[in-house]
């Protein structure tokens, strides 16, 4: 005779009918083991999100020497994904000119870089070592070959016209002709391209880095720099994207000094007073004496954080290649820092050296945090949460009316969620979401309560033992 809603008590007898979704609609996954980060590099795009996994060749995209080993520390923990951007303003093309095979030999073509930056290239032209008909132009960084482009010899209309129109499907140079010259290219064994400059790297060109960030989801954001002035625009950029429905965490270090004593950088940590940043306070050595300090080491812990799913704790977790201690503390020093929230490096009873205890910067918890908030594992677990069931229900925004039936649906999802979290040992049993009873459904518009309790990990054993001379 017809259809009911939950809870409705029809007048009239007979049949009503109504149907739901037994199976439920897929439950969100964890985003994790994502990092992001910010660097400079002589070689690549500029201020653009670069998508990267593990087997990524870095050296490719950003070239060597400047600070893109904070890509390869961030993926040491086995994270799957990365994101990171090179930042800068200005800088200049490298470029080089070929000539003909005259005599009075002429410029013909100019070979030009397609990305600002002192990356050092040469180039041979030669004939092919394959094909009679055959000519290669090669660009060398150092003595290995980057790139190999074929073009035609003695080709009508010159080679320099064919070396240019085979250069249109390069990634990384374009050719411009000069003149047609003789027809024939000179051969050249390595000869150097004129460098050209990196760009200028400021505070207000981390800011504009960072925005290439802004659309991608991430884990743990790390910047090359121990500079306090970038450090407060990273923690503006975590705190904007966070308030727009993102959860970043950032990982931060300054390199210790005589102005950057250790009590200066603990009094930096607790500045920041946030659950979203982590400030690791000293280093590591490895294994041949090279400190481990400054953003490379934030870089190497914060791949850490990133990696460990959120039923777990970096506390206690052994940071591998790291032989010995680049500054080691007094217990004193040791308890003030985490009293300031850093992350502190110790050594266990092996020698091996390892995160003291996995806490963020939070001191003084707001009126809506507790005190799980200070806790990284537990901070991970909550945006974990809230990551998934927005997931979740976001596949139903749009597509159920708001009544009974409705929110129960959003309740079903976001509970699966949960029920998935508690078998994974990330949240207790008992939690539960249901529709906020303080705050009727109305319009467009229904409010939920999600009450968890997150599960934290047992870092301080307390041990009582009695002893007695006799048992009589």
């Amino acid at each position: 005779m017809g259809t009911f809603t939950i809870g409705e008590t029809k007048v009239r007898p007979g049949e009503y009918h109504r149907f739901e979704n037994a199976g439920g609609i897929p439950t969100a996954g964890a985003t994790n083991g994502i990092v992001a980060g910010v660097i400079r590099a002589n070689w690549g795009p500029l201020n653009k999100a670069v998508v990267f996994d593990p087997s990524t060749d870095v050296k490719a995209i950003f070239g060597k020497g400047q600070t893109e080993d904070l890509i390869s520390a961030m993926f040491e923990e086995g994270n799957s994904k990365g994101y990171f951007v090179r930042c800068g303003t200005g800088g200049t093309f490298g470029t080089i000119t070929l000539k003909d095979s005259a005599t009075e030999a002429a410029d013909v073509v100019t070979i030009t870089a397609k990305y600002v930056g002192a990356r050092a290239f040469t180039v041979s032209i030669r004939d092919s070592l394959t094909n009679d008909a055959k000519r290669e132009c090669i660009i060398y960084d150092g003595t290995t070959e980057f790139e190999k482009i074929e073009f035609a010899k003695n080709a009508d209309g010159g080679e320099a016209a064919a070396l240019v129109a085979a250069f249109a499907a390069s990634e990384n140079f374009t050719a411009q002709k000069v003149a047609d010259g003789s027809g024939a290219l000179a051969p050249v064994t390595q000869d150097a391209f004129t460098a050209g400059t990196n760009p200028t790297v400021d505070t207000e060109a981390y800011s504009t880095a960072l925005n290439a960030l802004e659309p991608h989801a991430f884990n743990v954001l790390c910047v090359d720099t121990e500079d306090v002035a970038v450090h407060a625009v990273v923690h503006s950029f975590v705190k904007r994207t966070y308030a727009a429905g993102s959860y970043p965490m950032t990982v931060l270090s300054e390199k210790p000094g005589t102005d950057n004593t250790l009590d200066v950088r603990m009094q930096h940590a607790a500045a920041f007073n946030d659950a979203k940043v982590v400030y690791v306070l000293n280093g590591g050595e490895d294994t041949s004496g090279n400190k481990k300090e400054g953003y490379i080491n934030a870089a190497r812990i914060g791949g850490i954080i990133a990696a460990v799913p959120s039923n777990q704790s970096v506390t206690h977790y052994v940071v591998s290649g790291y032989a010995d201690l680049a500054e080691t503390l007094t217990n004193t020093q040791i308890e003030k820092a985490l009293l300031s929230g850093c992350i502190v490096l110790t050594k266990n009873s092996s020698g091996q050296v390892w995160i003291e205890q996995g806490i963020n910067t939070l001191i003084t918890p707001s009126g809506n945090e507790d005190e799980g908030w200070k806790k990284i594992r537990r901070v991970k677990t909550r945006f974990e949460l809230m990551q998934r069931i927005g997931d979740t229900t976001d596949a139903l925004i749009g597509k159920i009316n708001n009544d009974t039936d409705g929110r129960a649906a959003i309740v079903a999802a976001g509970q699966s969620v949960i029920d998935t979290m508690i078998a994974e040992n990330k949240l207790a049993p008992g939690s539960i979401m249901s529709e906020d009873g303080a705050n009727p459904a109305k319009g467009d518009s229904a409010w939920f309560v999600i009450a968890v309790d997150d599960i934290d990990s047992i870092e301080k054993i307390y041990l009582t033992y009695r002893f007695r001379f006799s048992a009589n």
